[in-house]
């Protein structure tokens, strides 16, 4: 997986253009990996207004980082 250097703010949310931008998949795969536990649910923060909780994709993207480390020993 590409590494980002893009910072996520705690406590903020983020939307699906954006988590595209740091996850190489499509939205159909994401919102699948969403359905099957795989990636974070998200929040409803309006009528058609969808996100995810900042530290949620932070967590996932230490969990992926980790498992790459582990990969190279």
């Amino acid at each position: 997986m590409k590494t980002n250097t893009k910072t996520l703010i705690p406590g903020g949310f983020i939307r699906l253009p954006q988590i595209l931008e740091l996850f190489p998949v499509s939205r159909s795969a994401w919102w699948a990996g969403v359905k099957s536990g795989r990636y974070p649910t998200s929040v409803k923060l309006a009528a058609g207004t969808t996100a995810w909780r900042t530290e949620d994709i932070q967590q996932l993207l230490d969990q992926i980082s980790r498992g790459a480390a582990n990969d190279e020993k």
